[in-house]
């Protein structure tokens, strides 16, 4: 009794509702239908059905209605995925350059030679040198001394 009246329910919502919406319905019940045909022990979901979901979200405000297959909070999750993967993908390749072993082995080179340079120091040769590469960067490559005999000014206690 229950089951007609609720189909009863559901043609008159249909008869009142706009075309598009049915016709967006429509493509969602046969999408679903199409995953369960698939011949497997259990109907799996491909990305390019998780990709129809996520754009039949954003293109109708009630897609939960007929989505049956899953539930509504997985593809939100698969489009949360979606644009972390387009932003990874759009981001790659960038971020810091690397430091060539040769001006590694140059800045460790001239911090042994001179032990009281400091790192604007250093930068100040690699720029006449024509070598493009920051005060900080320069620092983080120096041998760092300790020990009390050698120091800034030797002799001096700190």
């Amino acid at each position: 009794m229950f089951k007609w009246l609720r189909i009863l329910l559901g043609a008159l919502r249909s008869a009142i509702r706009p075309r598009h919406e049915l016709v967006l319905e429509n493509l969602a019940l046969r999408q679903q239908l199409a995953v369960f045909k698939r011949h497997y022990p259990r109907p799996r979901l491909q990305e390019s059905d998780r990709l129809f979901w996520v754009l039949l979200s954003k293109v109708w405000r009630n897609w939960q209605v007929a989505l049956h297959v899953v539930q509504p909070a997985t593809v939100v999750r698969w489009h949360r995925q979606g644009f972390e993967y387009y932003w990874r993908w759009k981001s790659r390749g960038r971020g810091r350059q690397k430091i060539d072993p040769e001006i590694r082995h140059l800045i460790r080179r001239m911090c042994h030679a001179n032990p009281f340079w400091d790192a604007p120091r250093i930068h100040g040769e690699l720029i006449k040198l024509g070598f493009e590469i920051s005060e900080a960067t320069v620092s983080n490559y120096m041998i760092q001394y300790r020990g009390p005999e050698i120091g800034r000014f030797a002799g001096i206690p700190r």
